[in-house]
This record gives C-alpha cells, structure tokens and sequence, in this order.
C-alpha cells in the first residue's frame, strides 16, 4: 500500500511541474514578480525603493517606453480607457489625498493592480477593494499593441 501511495504521489508530483513549466509567465509577468516586495520609498525610482509614480516610470522603462515620474504627467500619457476595457499593462489613477490624481499603478488583469503603496512597497491589489474602488479615477494605455503582444506573450 505505501508503494502505490508512493507512486501517486510522485506522479502528481511529477506531472504538476511538467504542467507547471508549459504555462510559463510572460515577460511582463515577471518583470512584476521581481519587483514585488520592494519597499517604499518617498520619491524612490530604483530597486532600493520606489514611490508609486517612480515604480511605474521604472517598470515601464523595463518595457522601452519612458514615463515621466509624476502620477498626474503619467495621467496624460497614451490614451484614456474605460475601466470596462481595461487590459494588461494599463495604467490606473486613483485620488488618495483628495486633490486629484495623486496614486498611481498598473493593471494586471482579472480586477488586479500592482503598485507602490505607501506603508507597504510594492503589492498586488484588487480594484474592488474598498479602498481603491472609492479613489479609483481613470485608466491611460500606453503600451501600444506591438509591444503589449511581446510582453503578455507565455515564454517557454
């Protein structure tokens, strides 16, 4: 009984890192993962720590296009999305101070944002949480469909 329980188990354990590396991040995936964690820092642009704003001008870098570091100048880059038709890679505003555009991330998909949270450095979050859904503002594409394609395509 223990060598047939012994063989499942190595076999599902086999079989689910065999599956596991078919479906292999994107590019744009992993760009992400490697930066999650990064702690925050006031004014930050770099891997030591990033503020919101500094995380998406670097990250985007990453990806070939420059950003100005300022959530408000990153609000008028691209094109305006709705939030229906948001897309990997977009950028979302939010109004956290009530002044207007002040928070800035990037849209991952399936209701998932990744940004520079004050108290928390770089974190995932969903759009639906209180907190974000009451601040949201708006969204701006600026990963033009070329691009995009390359960073959301699987790499093997």
């Amino acid at each position: 009984m223990k060598k047939v329980v012994g063989l499942i188990f190595s076999l599902v354990l086999f079989l689910s890192v065999s599956v596991g590396s078919v479906f292999a991040a994107s590019n744009m995936d992993k760009a992400v993962d490697e930066l999650v964690g990064t702690p925050y820092r006031w004014a930050g642009t770099t891997t030591k720590g990033f503020d919101c704003s500094g995380f998406t001008s670097y990250l985007f870098d990453e990806f070939g296009i420059d950003l100005p570091h300022s959530s408000k100048s990153q609000n008028s880059e691209g094109y305006w999305v709705d939030k229906s038709d948001l897309r990997k890679g977009d950028l979302v505003f939010f109004n956290t101070d009530g002044s207007g555009i002040s928070h800035v991330g990037m849209y991952l998909g399936n209701g998932e944002f990744v940004h520079s949270a004050t108290n928390q450095g770089v974190v995932k979050n969903k759009l639906s949480e209180s907190y974000y859904a009451k601040r949201y503002v708006s969204a701006r594409r600026v990963l033009w469909d070329d691009i995009y394609n390359q960073l959301t395509a699987e790499s093997k």
